[in-house]
């Protein structure tokens, strides 16, 4: 996505993640989407990660803005660093059937779409509210070094989900600041609630016509592989995004 400037503060960091709808927070080969990195350094993405102040900016940036609500960041596409603006969020959640409320963690586990460490998790983080990462791994009984590799298996798988969201950053130790976790629903009930009534297939289109806004050229394969979808679910988002762009609509 071709952005004017570089991009040196938060404020102007959110501007970039609305106009993207969604972007990895680091540069992804498999991963055909701008990064807040590149538009932070004004390097190209084959030019590899720089541990400078540019560095460090987007570091702090990855907690701020989904402490203060402004922006979604997880762990999403290939278990990597995302964000997704809040105008996308509510599409994104009906996409993956993530319009939850805080005590689902039963239901997802009986209809076998979690494993019991994730509904631990989950309901750690109901209970208690949002935690750092050592403390969410003790408050789950995970503080072993077996542990931690379920922990992070977990956390992955709900991230993956949408139902767990970045959150901010804590001090734990003397190394670097953990990262802070809560539930989507609760860090964006509006979002999570707007997503109630957008079905799965109204979403999709959504977000593949935004996608096809910065990469018009793209075919439904490659929709499919990035989302997950289905060949016929990406054939007809692509269909549907492409006829609106021929009516003269933008994406939402």
């Amino acid at each position: 996505m071709r952005w004017p400037r570089r991009v040196v503060t938060p404020a102007e960091a959110l501007k970039y993640i609305d106009a993207a709808g969604f972007c990895m927070l680091f540069p992804v080969t498999s991963v055909p989407l701008p990064s807040l990195y590149c538009a932070v350094t004004r390097r190209s993405p084959d030019a590899g990660v720089q541990f400078d102040r540019y560095f460090e900016m987007i570091w702090r940036w990855k907690d701020e803005l989904p402490r203060r609500r402004r922006a979604f960041y997880a762990k999403y596409f290939r278990g990597r660093g995302t964000f997704i603006s809040r105008r996308q969020l509510p599409y994104f959640l009906a996409m993956r059937d993530a319009a939850v409320a805080s005590g689902d963690h039963y239901r997802f586990y009986r209809a076998g779409r979690i494993r019991d460490d994730a509904r631990v998790i989950w309901g750690a983080l109901e209970e208690y509210g949002p935690l750092a990462t050592l403390e969410l791994r003790h408050a789950c009984k995970m503080d072993t070094t077996a542990g931690n590799v379920r922990f992070k298996r977990a956390m992955l798988d709900l991230q993956g989900m949408l139902v767990v969201s970045h959150f901010g950053a804590e001090q734990e130790t003397r190394a670097w600041a953990s990262g802070r976790f809560e539930l989507t629903c609760r860090a964006f009930p509006e979002e999570t609630a707007a997503a109630a009534s957008i079905t799965p297939e109204v979403a999709r289109e959504t977000v593949a016509a935004k996608f096809l806004e910065h990469h018009p050229g793209a075919p439904p394969a490659q929709l499919a592989r990035l989302f997950g979808w289905s060949n016929d679910q990406a054939v007809a988002a692509y269909d549907h995004a492409n006829t609106e762009v021929e009516k003269g609509r933008s994406p939402r």
